[in-house]
C-alpha cells in the first residue's frame, strides 16, 4: 500500500483565503472518498508559514498554521504557494531560499494567483512557461522578462512547476494535480461534492468578452465593446467599427486600444474565440454552424483560430471539455474534518483585522 502523498500550502500574512482553502477542499475530499472506497487516505495536507505564529488574510481571516517552514521534516511531494498580497513575503530572503531548497526536493512546485509573482522573485520560474491573475499579467511581463508568459491560461505545466491564475483556478489546478495522481473518475466525483465542473482546464482562457466588455470605462466609445460581444456574426474589421463610432479608422484603432488594452481585431478575435468556446461546451451544433454562430468564416478559420490561441482544435476542445449531465452524487454530510494531527495543531479560522498589501519590489533570490 503506497503512503498517502504529503500536499503543503505555504501561507502568510496577506494571503487571499480562497488560494489556500480550495485547493485544500480538493486533496481533503480525494482523500475522503478513498477512504470511502476501503483505500487508504491519498493525500495528507499541512499549512506552513514563515513562523509558526498565526497569519491574517487580506479579507481579515486569521489562520493558524501547522508549522514554520524552517521546522519541516521529510520529504514534500507537492508544495503549493498562495497569492494575495505578496511584497513582504516575496521580499523574504528566507522564505526564498526555503523555496529554492524544496525545489530541489519536492515532487511537483505550484503557485496559485499572484504565488507566481513569490516564485518569479525566488528564481524559480526563470525560462519558464507561467502564468498569473490577469489584473497582475502585465506587471509580470515587465519584471520577469525571462519568464515565457501565457497570459489568459487558468493555469499553466512547466515541466513538475505549475503556475495558476486568479483566486478560484486553484480549484481548477489542484483538480487537475488529483487526476493526474489518481484518475479521471476520481477527480470527477470531486468535482461534483465541491459542485464545480472538472475541466476549466490549462487549454481554456480566463478571458471573458462580457466581462471584458463591462470593464471598458465610459468614453468615446460608449457601449460598442458590448455590441460586438453581441454581433459577432457582422461585419466587424475596423473600417465598419470606426464608421459606427463615427472616427477615422486610425483614429478608432488608437481609442479602443486605449479603452480596452487590446487592437480591435485582436478584441473581436478573442470575443468570437471565447463564444465559441461556450457553444462547443454547452451546445451540440455542428463545427460549421457554431463557426457561423460566432463570426468565423469557416470551421477552418475557426479551427486555426483554436490552435493558435488555445492550442488544441475544436473537435479535441468539444469532447474534452463538453458539460455532460452528471448523476449527483449520494447524500452524505461531507469529508469528516482532517485527522492526520491532534485537533490543537488543525488550522482554525476566526475574523480579525483586514490585511492590505501590493505586488513586490524586484529583488534577486
Amino acid at each position: 500500500m503506497s503512503p498517502p502523498r504529503r500536499v503543503a500550502l505555504l501561507a502568510f500574512d496577506g494571503i487571499q483565503s480562497l488560494d489556500l482553502s480550495g485547493p485544500l477542499e480538493v486533496f481533503a475530499t480525494a482523500s475522503w472518498l478513498c477512504t470511502q472506497r476501503g483505500d487508504a487516505a491519498a493525500y495528507t495536507t499541512e499549512v506552513l508559514a514563515p513562523k509558526a505564529r498565526p497569519v491574517t488574510s487580506n479579507s481579515g481571516l486569521r489562520l493558524v498554521p501547522d508549522g514554520a517552514i524552517g521546522a519541516v521534516r521529510g520529504r514534500i511531494d507537492t508544495l503549493i504557494v498562495a497569492g494575495g498580497s505578496v511584497e513582504r513575503i516575496a521580499a523574504d530572503r528566507t522564505v526564498r531560499r526555503w523555496l529554492v531548497g524544496q525545489a530541489r526536493r519536492v515532487r511537483r512546485l505550484a503557485s496559485v494567483c499572484s504565488g507566481a509573482f513569490i516564485l518569479a522573485e525566488a528564481g524559480l520560474l526563470r525560462g519558464r512557461r507561467a502564468t498569473t491573475h490577469w489584473a497582475g499579467v502585465d506587471e509580470f511581463v515587465r519584471r520577469y522578462p525571462d519568464i515565457r508568459v501565457e497570459a489568459d491560461a487558468i493555469f499553466v505545466r512547466d515541466g513538475e512547476v505549475y503556475t495558476s491564475a486568479g483566486v478560484t483556478s486553484g480549484i481548477d489546478l489542484a483538480l487537475a494535480l488529483v487526476e493526474d495522481d489518481l484518475g479521471h473518475a476520481l477527480a470527477l466525483e470531486v468535482a461534483r461534492w465541491l459542485v464545480v465542473f472538472l475541466k476549466r482546464p490549462g487549454g481554456q482562457s480566463q478571458f471573458s468578452s462580457h466581462l471584458a466588455a463591462q470593464a471598458v470605462p465610459p468614453g468615446p466609445l460608449k457601449d460598442l465593446p458590448e455590441w460586438i460581444v453581441g454581433h459577432l456574426r457582422d461585419d466587424l474589421s475596423v473600417e465598419s467599427l470606426a464608421a459606427r463610432a463615427a472616427m477615422s479608422p486610425r483614429h478608432f484603432a488608437r481609442v479602443f486600444r486605449q479603452a480596452t488594452g487590446d487592437p480591435p481585431a485582436k478584441y473581436v478575435e478573442r470575443a468570437r474565440l471565447d463564444a465559441a468556446r461556450r457553444q462547443l461546451e454547452d451546445g451540440a451544433l455542428g463545427f460549421e454552424d457554431v463557426a457561423s454562430r460566432c463570426g468565423f468564416g469557416s470551421a477552418e478559420q475557426m479551427r486555426r483560430t483554436f490552435t493558435r490561441h488555445l492550442h488544441i482544435v475544436p473537435v479535441d476542445y468539444r469532447r474534452h471539455f463538453h458539460r455532460h449531465p452528471t448523476a449527483a452524487p449520494s447524500q452524505r454530510s461531507g469529508p469528516p474534518a482532517r485527522t492526520d494531527k491532534p485537533e490543537a495543531a488543525r488550522p482554525t479560522i476566526a475574523r480579525a483585522t483586514r490585511a492590505g498589501g501590493s505586488l513586490p519590489k524586484r529583488r534577486s533570490a
